[in-house]
Formats: C-alpha cells, structure tokens, sequence
C-alpha cells in the first residue's frame, strides 16, 4: 500500500485518501459498488453486500408505512428507484444476491396495505371482498400481531397475491 501510495502521489501527481484507500484480494473488495466473485477459472461481476443493503434501505424509506401515500404512488415511486438503480447496477452477471428482493420488497406493500386498512371491520370486509372465506377472513382480521408479522400469513398472501401488484404496475427490471 506504501509503495503504490508513494507512486501515485509522486509520479501521477494524485492525491491518495487513506481512509477509502486498499490493498486487498478482488473479491473482498468493493470498487463503485461491485466486487467480484471468488472463482479462479472464471471470475463474475457482482453487486456488493453492502449496495444490496444501500438497497434495502431505501426501499424501506419508500415503502414506509408512516408516509401516507397510496399503494400506487408508492408502487410509482419504488419503479422509478428500481429502474435506475438497474440501469447503473445491470451489467452483474451473478443474480444471487437479487433473487430474494421481489418477494421481500412484495411483503413490504402487503404489510402497507395492512396497515392502511386500519381498524378489524375493515381487514375484514377487503379479506372477503378478494375471496378468503368468513371464517379464516374474521380469524386473520382481528389478529394483533402487527403489519410485518401479517403480510406472511397465508390468507393475507391468497388476498394479496403478486398478480395484484404486477396489475399496479410492478415489475422488477431483474427478473
């Protein structure tokens, strides 16, 4: 790190930031949000961890259930954020860190439409309108347990199903 430190600053007249500056192997270093995958013979290009968490973290802004927006401006907005994120991020070539987003970023709208159908009578009667029977509709409508914890269980998947989003308008530009 020294020696290349050195070259830098005297021969190309650069200046080197010490604290964003490494040496390391190409897989356990990340550079414009890519890193590489540990593979001799033939070695991808990948998203870095810590981008798909940049990632997560905004998506977690635009979905947040404190910002009173509808389901299809949040569904507008998140297309927008995807979209160019792909179009920087696109060129990978290994998909295993993008596998999981559709159906984490999916429980993240059920749980907002969770929420916005605020009180039992309503949970209720939308469980019913989109075709869960009486019973299951009442159980899963008066339960206490919170948004998150809600958007995994079955009836509200079966009321909400990925089709009714992609009808909003969602697509992930990866998949």
């Amino acid at each position: 790190m020294e020696s290349v430190s050195r070259f830098i600053v005297k021969k190309l007249r650069l200046q080197v930031n010490r604290e964003k500056s490494a040496v390391g192997r190409p897989w356990q270093r990340k550079y414009l949000g890519f890193c590489l995958t540990n593979s001799r013979k033939d070695p991808k290009i990948r998203i870095h961890w810590k981008t798909i968490k940049r990632f997560k973290q905004r998506v977690r802004e635009i979905t947040a259930r404190r910002r009173g927006r509808s389901l299809s401006q949040v569904i507008y907005e998140l297309k927008q954020f995807m979209s160019g994120w792909w179009n920087y991020y696109g060129l990978t070539e290994s998909f295993n860190r993008l596998r999981p987003l559709p159906h984490w970023i999916r429980r993240r709208l059920r749980a907002l439409v969770w929420k916005h159908w605020k009180n039992r009578k309503t949970r209720v009667r939308e469980l019913l309108k989109r075709g869960v029977s009486r019973n299951y509709a009442v159980t899963t409508g008066c339960a206490r347990k919170g948004p998150w914890r809600m958007s995994k269980v079955k009836w509200v998947n079966i009321a909400l199903p990925d089709k009714h989003f992609e009808s909003l308008g969602l697509s992930f530009p990866w998949s």
